[in-house]
């Protein structure tokens, strides 16, 4: 069994494993960064393309032909 349990908790041994927990969060953040980044920007520009793709159609159903006739 562990000897530990019989110990009181204290400030210091929380703040250690506080700070243990923080740096393993900071490592895992500073990982995933550049997914992050790199999935944004890919949903970013199929957005705006699907936007475009989109318009084009839009407009292209709208057009109104004009036809012009000299007297």
């Amino acid at each position: 069994m562990n000897d530990d349990v019989d110990q009181p908790v204290t400030r210091q041994a929380i703040e250690a494993k506080l700070r243990e927990i923080k740096g393993e969060v900071d490592t895992s953040a500073t990982a995933a960064k550049p997914v992050a980044l790199v999935v944004g920007v890919a949903v970013a520009v199929a957005v705006v393309g699907l936007a475009y793709v989109m318009g084009r159609r839009k407009g292209r159903k709208k057009t109104t032909l004009v036809e012009v006739r000299r007297v």
